[in-house]
């Protein structure tokens, strides 16, 4: 016998209207079949209750976070805004003042051009340390033309090509390139980017100069993204926002706070500090080796700064909506320290932060309300980016969509390392068993 909230009726006549009404009355609702009928009409009530507030507090946790961006991303000094004539100038003598490390595998579609804009720079005298990380197409070769160009012109950069052929045990292939290269830097700075970047003739200078000015040990300068498709751009912007959950750029130059900043595109460090950390030799295993080595100088006190520069360095993070899928597939887990429970948790956030604003749209009344300051202060956060990302805060309507293909993103980082038993990168597998050894609890 079922258990409704209406008694049921004796079936009178055939009438429609009497028809919906005896099926209402004996239609029992799914929340009162084990509490009767008073618990029942107790969580009819309850339940929306708790989901409106939940649907809140998520809104009220993400203008917390827009109302900190608001406040805090204009902080950023930009780059291209400096009074030049108040930085500090170089050292005059002959020595170089940036050693710039460029590691590559495979990337004979873009090497060519960012070596050259590097060695395009002006106002400062610096070398680069290209490195041939075991590549299998042009990339060596490509390096060599560079190098012997550069030469022939006679220029004030100079360009240095190693070739790796083999990678010892223990050892990540960039890491381990990045660490054979500054062995060999002769700067008091460093310049660890990637071989996919294009740098304009004054990005170095200028940031040289910011980092000098500012006491800073570490700098990093936040890319101008090449963004061909809307896709792309909703997906920059969506992912901005999220990350900064967990790191607030404008908090990095903070000593009490523990947000820091790492960016494979451009870290800045000055080489002291670099030996005193231990070098890459301390991240041979390390996957996110860029953020960790922002993470290490944090950690240990050095002064640390973010930066932005429309247009001073710019490179193409995303090929197409999905991109960040494959972006994702060996940086996701790592982030989460190979830690299956932490890395759920994530994706159970990414789900909740989906679902739950659309939810609470659909549900009207007080859930309405929350679920529109929600997307409200998602807009605004975006807004507050758009120096950084250049992306307009109406890309918020695709919040949802982008969301989920983060989420997929980072469960597929997961199950792959866990069915492979490792992690696999350019042609590489490593071992999951030795990956966690190194990578420590968290961060």
């Amino acid at each position: 016998m079922f258990c409704g909230t209406a008694e049921a009726v004796p079936f009178q006549n055939n009438d429609l209207l009497d028809l919906q009404v005896y099926a209402i009355a004996i239609i029992p609702r799914p929340w009162s079949l084990p509490f009767g009928d008073t618990g029942g009409m107790v969580l009819a009530k309850f339940v929306p209750q708790v989901f409106t507030i939940l649907y809140w507090l998520l809104a009220l946790g993400w203008l917390r976070l827009a109302i900190g961006a608001l406040r805090g991303m204009p902080t950023l000094p930009d780059l291209t805004r400096l009074d030049t004539a108040a930085l500090p100038e170089l050292p005059a003598d002959e020595a170089p003042h940036l050693t710039v490390i460029v590691p590559a595998c495979n990337e004979e579609e873009s090497i060519k051009a960012t070596l050259r804009s590097l060695l395009g720079s002006t106002g400062l005298r610096m070398e680069v340390i290209a490195v041939d990380d075991r590549s299998t197409d042009q990339t060596g070769k490509l390096m060599d033309e560079v190098a012997a160009e550069a030469t022939a012109s006679g220029g004030a950069n100079r360009l240095r090509v190693m070739h790796v052929t083999e990678l010892p045990a223990c050892w990540l292939g960039k890491p381990h390139a990045l660490a054979l290269a500054t062995q060999r830097a002769r700067a008091p700075w460093l310049l660890f980017t990637d071989g996919d970047v294009i740098f304009h003739p004054q990005a170095l200078e200028l940031s040289l100069r910011y980092a000098l000015s500012s006491h800073a040990d570490h700098l990093v300068l936040l890319p101008t993204l090449i963004l061909k498709t809307a896709g792309e751009a909703a997906m920059v912007a969506a992912f901005s926002v999220m990350g900064q959950w967990s790191i607030r750029p404008w908090k990095v130059a903070d000593p009490r706070a523990r947000d820091f900043a790492g960016l494979g595109g451009f870290n800045l460090v000055r080489r002291e500090v670099y030996a005193r950390l231990g070098g890459f030799e301390a991240l041979r295993m390390e996957v996110v080796d860029d953020l960790r080595l922002g993470w290490l100088v944090k950690r240990a006190g050095y002064a640390q700064r973010v930066a932005i520069g429309p247009g001073l360095i710019r490179i193409r993070w995303l090929q197409g909506v999905f991109g960040v899928v494959n972006l994702l597939e060996k940086n996701a887990f790592a982030v989460f320290r190979y830690r299956v429970g932490l890395t759920l948790l994530a994706c159970l956030g990414l789900a909740a932060t989906m679902v739950w604003p659309l939810a609470a749209m659909g549900a009207g009344g007080w859930a309405l309300a929350a679920g529109l300051l929600t997307y409200a202060s998602v807009a605004l956060a975006y807004g507050a980016n758009c120096r950084a990302t250049q992306v307009s805060p109406w890309y918020a309507v695709f919040f949802a969509p982008a969301i989920a293909i983060v989420f997929f993103a980072t469960l597929r980082s997961m199950v792959l390392a866990l069915l492979r038993n490792g992690v696999e990168w350019r042609g590489t597998r490593y071992p999951l068993a030795e990956l966690r050894r190194h990578a420590g609890r968290g961060w």
